[in-house]
C-alpha cells in the first residue's frame, strides 16, 4: 500500500458501521481485561491513528495460526482488524508470489523502517546451517534477522514461533527454535497456543495502537490478559472436579453428563490461558466444553512436557488444595478416619466421665446418710474432744438437735466421732 491510510478512512471504505466499530472496541476492551472506561480510550486511539503496517513471516509451521485469525467466527473482528492494520506482506493471502512478493516485503521494510510490527508464525530451524527452511535462496533465520532489525515490535503467533512448538519436540531434528532464542534487543510478545486465538491477536494490536507498547507479559513472554489465570479455575467442569466426579472412559455416563476430564488426560490444572472465557468460533465453544481434555498447548514445550495427552499427569497440583489428586484422596480418607476415631474417643470419654460423676453422686448421698449430726447452733462446728466421760458430763449424743442431722452437704468421706 502506497502511503499511510487513516483507520477511519479504511473503515468507511469498507462500509463498517459506527455500531460495528464500537462493538469491536468494546470486545477488545473486554479481551484486554481493562476497566469499562477504557473503551472510549480505545475508540479515540483508533479514530486518530494511522493503520499499523504489519509484515507477517511464515517459517516452519502449518499455517494454522493464520487460519485461526482469518476464519474467526466473528467476521466483524476479522474485517475491522484488517482495516486497523495494513498487512504489507503475508505470503498466504497476498496476490503476489515469488520475486514480486519478496520485492514487496523489502519495499515495506524500507518504507516503514522502525515503525512496522513484525509477526512471525512458525519455528526457526537452525540445524544444518539453517538450511531446513529456505525462501528465495535465503534461510529463514537470515530473513528473520533482517526483518527484525527494522521492526518496532515482534509478535510471535502460535507455539512454534514462541519456543519451537512441535518441530522442536524431541529429538528436534531440524534444530527448531523460537524467535526469542534468535532475536535480541527487541520487544517480543508470545501469543501461544496451537493455534493461537485470533481475538488475542486483535486485542494485542489494539493495545499497541492505544498505549504505544505491547501488553504486559508473564515470565515466558505471554500477555497477562490472556494467560493470567489457570484454565482449571474458570472451567465449567470444575464443580465436578471438586465433587470427585471424573470421566473414567470415553463415552461413559460421566462423559455424557459433562464430568471432569482430568483422569482422561486434561491438563487444565497446569495450563494458563483464557480459552474458557473467550472460547472459539465466536464464543461458541472450546475443547473442554466439547468433551476433549486440554492439552496445555499454550505451555512451554507442551509436546514434550504434557504428553501423553490422554493420560493424566501423576503430580499435577490442583487449585485450592495445591496437592496431587492421589495425595488429596489419601488425605481426605485419613481425615475421615481420624474424625471417626476422634468421635469414638470423645464418646467413650464422655460416657466414662458421666459414669464417674454418677458414681460420685451416689457415694455422696451414701456419705450424707452416714454423717453424724452437726454440733448444735453451728452447722460447720466440729464436736469437742471428750477426754474421759464421767457421770457429770452429758454424752454427745444427748445434746444433738432433735430435728435430726444437719442439711449441710457431705464431704467425699464420712466424718465419724473423734476419740481421744
Amino acid at each position: 500500500m502506497e502511503g499511510k491510510q487513516r483507520i477511519p478512512d479504511a473503515l468507511q471504505s469498507h462500509a463498517v458501521s459506527r455500531r460495528d466499530f464500537l462493538r469491536f472496541c468494546t470486545a477488545m476492551s473486554a479481551a484486554l481485561a481493562l476497566p469499562a472506561e477504557s473503551e472510549q480510550l480505545i475508540v479515540h486511539a483508533l479514530e486518530s491513528a494511522d493503520r499499523l503496517p504489519v509484515i507477517w513471516l511464515h517459517a516452519q509451521e502449518c499455517t494454522g495460526d493464520s487460519e485461526s485469525l482469518l476464519r474467526s467466527g466473528d467476521p466483524d473482528i476479522t474485517d475491522i482488524l484488517l482495516d486497523v492494520v495494513s498487512l504489507e506482506y503475508h505470503d498466504t493471502v497476498m496476490v503476489d508470489s515469488g520475486l514480486h512478493a519478496e520485492e514487496k516485503m523489502h519495499a515495506a521494510m524500507e518504507r516503514y523502517g522502525g515503525g512496522y510490527v513484525l509477526v512471525v508464525e512458525g519455528s526457526i530451524p537452525t540445524g544444518e546451517n539453517a538450511h531446513y527452511c529456505i525462501v528465495g535462496g535465503r534461510t529463514m533465520e537470515q530473513i528473520l534477522l533482517e526483518a527484525a532489525e527494522g521492526a518496532a515490535a515482534i509478535v510471535c503467533v502460535g507455539a512454534c514461533a514462541a519456543w519451537g512448538g512441535w518441530p522442536s519436540s524431541r529429538p528436534n531434528p531440524t534444530g527448531a527454535k523460537g524467535v526469542s532464542s534468535i532475536v535480541q534487543g527487541k520487544p517480543i510478545i508470545n501469543l501461544t497456543g496451537c493455534p493461537h486465538n485470533g481475538q488475542v491477536f486483535a486485542a494485542t494490536i489494539v493495545h499497541y495502537l492505544t498505549f504505544g507498547r505491547l501488553p504486559d507479559t508473564d515470565s515466558v513472554g505471554r500477555p497477562l490478559f490472556a494467560h493470567g489465570k489457570r484454565i482449571h479455575d474458570n472451567c465449567e467442569r470444575r464443580a465436578h472436579f471438586d465433587a470427585g466426579q471424573f470421566v473414567e472412559h470415553w463415552g461413559d455416563e460421566g462423559h455424557r453428563l459433562g464430568w471432569c476430564l482430568y483422569k482422561m488426560g486434561c491438563k487444565g490444572p497446569q495450563a494458563y490461558y483464557n480459552c474458557p472465557t473467550i472460547r472459539w468460533n465466536d464464543g461458541t465453544s472450546w475443547p473442554v466444553m466439547a468433551g476433549h481434555g486440554c492439552i496445555a498447548c499454550a505451555s512451554v514445550n507442551f509436546w514434550d512436557d504434557m504428553t501423553p495427552f490422554y493420560k493424566r499427569l501423576p503430580d499435577v497440583n490442583v487449585i485450592g488444595v495445591e496437592d496431587t489428586i492421589d495425595r488429596l484422596g489419601v488425605g481426605a480418607m485419613a481425615l475421615t478416619l481420624g474424625a471417626i476415631a476422634l468421635h469414638a474417643v470423645g464418646t467413650s470419654f464422655w460416657k466414662r466421665r458421666r459414669s464417674v460423676s454418677e458414681a460420685a453422686a451416689s457415694d455422696s448421698h451414701q456419705a450424707a446418710d452416714m454423717l453424724p449430726p452437726a454440733y448444735p447452733n453451728d452447722v460447720n462446728a466440729v464436736p469437742p474432744v471428750q477426754s474421759e466421760p464421767d457421770a457429770g458430763n452429758t454424752a454427745f449424743s444427748d445434746v444433738v438437735d432433735e430435728e435430726g442431722p444437719s442439711q449441710t452437704a457431705a464431704d467425699d468421706s464420712p466424718r465419724g466421732e473423734q476419740e481421744s
